[in-house]
């Protein structure tokens, strides 16, 4: 399935009480769409997917599925520590109807690389649904080793992996030892160009919500082969690419939000709003780029 090459993690607004805002959420999925965003990753790590409940997840799930119509991909974060809890949600997500799920490494309990196989061979068995493998070992602990990334992308339904580790010599084997069915996406906004050098095909972004016409810019000068171009946008956004990742996310994108008057609200914790010094910090970074 080809799920685009801007696919931006959305955050998951919030109201003045701490629940999950719907209309918010829908004036985002049109504003994001209007800038950029080729698909959607609903109830991720930047979604505050640790802090909401199933019931919350499969709402928003559901609400997401509403709203976009069959605009672009919607791909569910279904995955967790818990193989058994993974499958359930996994195929609730289906039943609902998304397009695709996300699952992350099992964090926090360690498998070994056949735990891990294992792990997600057992989830994808599961469903019909496309599946995106979630490498994150800054915050897993783990990583997703590169010969079981080529053994699960042997499974019909895996057919993509968001790396969001450092290591471009992994990036370029996963992509030269699996075919061409098998996608990669930069899990970090400020090593797309980098990956794309490699053969990946695009980002999953936090930094679409604010600068998603530049990075769908970037990406295309990249396919149009004009390299120079690419680079020197990559330059111009590399400093707010960064910037949002100053203090825990999603905080810094949902203030970024803010800044341009879109009231996504703030964050659960045990994560914090910025404090007003970060949010001049960060205002600056986004004044800078226009």
């Amino acid at each position: 399935m080809n799920f685009g090459q801007v696919l931006t993690a959305m955050v998951t607004p919030f109201d003045g009480n701490g629940k999950i805002d719907y209309k918010q959420t829908g004036l985002l999925i049109d504003y994001l769409l209007e800038n950029g965003s080729d698909g959607f990753i609903v109830g991720g790590t930047t979604g505050e997917s640790p802090t909401l409940t199933t019931e919350e997840k499969l709402e928003l799930f559901r609400f997401t599925v509403n709203a976009v119509n069959k605009r672009v991909p919607v791909i569910a974060g279904t995955g967790s520590y818990s193989t058994a809890d993974s499958i359930a949600l996994t195929k609730k997500a289906e039943a609902i109807g998304v397009d695709g799920i996300l699952l992350v490494a099992p964090y926090y309990n360690k498998p070994n690389q056949e735990g891990i196989y294992q792990h997600f061979s057992a989830i994808a068995k599961e469903t019909s649904l496309p599946v995106m493998l979630y490498n994150i070992p800054g915050r897993s602990v783990i990583n997703i080793d590169t010969s079981t990334v080529v053994k699960l992308s042997q499974i019909d339904n895996i057919v993509s992996l968001k790396e969001a580790g450092l290591d471009l010599d992994q990036v370029a084997e996963i992509i030269e030892n699996t075919d061409n069915r098998f996608s990669v996406y930069s899990g970090n906004d400020s090593m797309t160009l980098p990956m794309l050098s490699v053969g990946a095909t695009g980002v999953v972004s936090v930094a679409s919500h604010i600068i998603g016409k530049e990075m769908k810019k970037m990406i295309d000068y990249f396919f149009q082969g004009d390299i120079k171009a690419a680079a020197e946008l990559h330059r111009k956004l590399l400093p707010i690419m960064n910037g949002l990742f100053t203090s825990p996310s999603p905080a810094p994108v949902k203030a970024a939000l803010q800044l341009k008057n879109m009231d996504v609200g703030g964050v659960r914790l045990p994560l914090v709003p910025l404090t007003e010094i970060e949010k001049e910090k960060l205002n600056e970074l986004i004044e800078k780029i226009g």
